[in-house]
């Protein structure tokens, strides 16, 4: 191998480096480095898993592992529209990351594969997120901080479930995130015509129960900001001393 050359394997027949003088060019050269990075933790592969495919095995040409590490990928190259898989599925960097040598799925076909979701889907790939975090620790954690934010996500069609909200004056969706430090536990998607506190308890006791299964002496903090910061709703779910309440950084 030349000096400045970075080499990532082969798939079939096709050789695959990174270089500096020429040959098929891409923009995207970091999702080479994101596949990588998936296929040491196993994300696509545990998340492909939780999604049922309803078609006929004989006339499936795109796996559902496949079109799954597309559209990630593609969203975390910046791509957030299915139609930009209309030139995306030519990009030879994309197909190598996904792990194929030839076009990727088509926009009308990813989303199809959006459409297969549901309750349960949503149910099991909340479980991956979270035994992902778990698995992310050598040791058990001394306390973990769960940060629980309502925000706005803006809408700019006609699309079902649509709300107008006076407080970010404009037609949203209101999901609820729940982060650990940077990572992610839970991506809630909800109307804007709620409480934006609603079903927080819920899925707070969900997250400790699970969490308390793997480190039953882990201290467990949970932070809240405008909606979800509403003590009496949780507190009575657990001793106060395994739960500790926080507004913003302020402790109760």
């Amino acid at each position: 191998m030349d000096v400045g050359t970075l080499d990532f394997g082969r798939l079939g027949r096709r050789v695959v480096e990174g270089r500096f003088d020429g040959g098929s060019m891409t923009s995207d050269g970091g999702v080479m480095l994101l596949a990588q990075v998936d296929r040491k933790l196993g994300l696509m592969d545990a998340a492909a898993r939780c999604i049922a495919d309803p078609r006929s095995p004989l006339l499936i040409k795109h796996g559902v592992r496949d079109m799954l590490r597309q559209r990630v990928y593609g969203l975390a190259l910046g791509w957030e529209d299915l139609n930009d898989h209309c030139a995306l599925r030519q990009d030879v960097a994309l197909q190598t990351a996904v792990g194929v040598d030839r076009e990727v799925a088509s926009a009308p076909t990813l989303c199809r594969l959006e459409k297969w979701a549901d309750r349960a889907t949503a149910w099991r790939l909340h479980e991956v997120l979270v035994d992902q975090f778990i698995a992310s620790f050598d040791t058990g954690p001394k306390e973990l901080v769960l940060d629980f934010d309502a925000t706005d996500n803006p809408l700019h069609g006609q699309q079902e479930g649509r709300f107008f909200h006076g407080y970010y004056d404009s037609y949203c969706y209101l999901p609820l995130y729940v982060f650990c430090g940077q990572q992610l536990l839970c991506a809630y998607l909800r109307p804007s015509n709620i409480d934006g506190a609603r079903h927080t308890a819920a899925i707070l006791k969900l997250l400790v129960r699970r969490l308390r299964a793997q480190w039953p002496d882990v201290r467990i903090v949970f932070r809240g900001d405008s909606g979800p910061r509403r003590p009496p709703k949780v507190l009575h779910l657990w001793p106060p001393k395994l739960l500790h309440l926080t507004s913003g950084d302020l402790m109760h």
